[in-house]
């Protein structure tokens, strides 16, 4: 009996912990957008996994641009918003992504090959930014949003708490 009550846990446990349908053969982890900035010419067309905040989003004729601040990933491959972000890159898609999908504010994986490095702006401060040009994502679901008051209770009973 104890076994099954393992197995369940397991199985429960594991949906927990999933990873997006990626395919990661061939990505180096190790490299950052700063470091894709740095050293353009050397790390083009390296396979890397990156992500981070979606920033905008721009349909063009040719596919869609995101600009993405970037942050270090968990295990599970998404952005750690805890962490400090790097910097921000392009994220070039060859199809179209709809922008109230991926609207300012949402987390995104993706994997893709470094396409260089591009001149632009954010506000008047004129910015590089790298380029990866990406074959898969993973948007991540709207994240909850979080309390800021304190929530402490003290009661004997049940309590029902109702959505504000």
């Amino acid at each position: 009996m104890r076994s099954w009550v393992h197995v369940v846990l397991l199985i429960t446990l594991g949906g927990c912990a999933t990873v997006p349908p990626l395919d990661l053969e061939g990505v180096d982890r190790a490299l950052t957008p700063v470091q894709a900035t740095a050293r353009p010419g050397e790390v083009r067309g390296q396979r890397v996994l990156w992500g981070g905040v979606i920033v905008g989003a721009r349909n063009l004729t040719d596919g869609t641009e995101l600009e993405v601040l970037a942050y270090p990933l968990t295990g599970a491959g998404k952005p750690d918003r805890n962490a400090d972000p790097s910097r921000r890159f392009l994220l070039a898609h060859s199809g179209y992504l709809e922008p109230v999908d991926y609207a300012p504010g949402r987390l995104v994986t993706a994997v893709g090959r470094v396409a260089g490095t591009r001149e632009g702006k954010v506000g008047e401060t004129p910015y590089t930014y790298p380029v990866l040009s990406a074959d898969q994502l993973h948007l991540w679901p709207p994240e909850a949003a979080r309390r800021t008051d304190p929530s402490v209770h003290f009661g004997v009973g049940i309590g029902v708490i109702f959505g504000r």
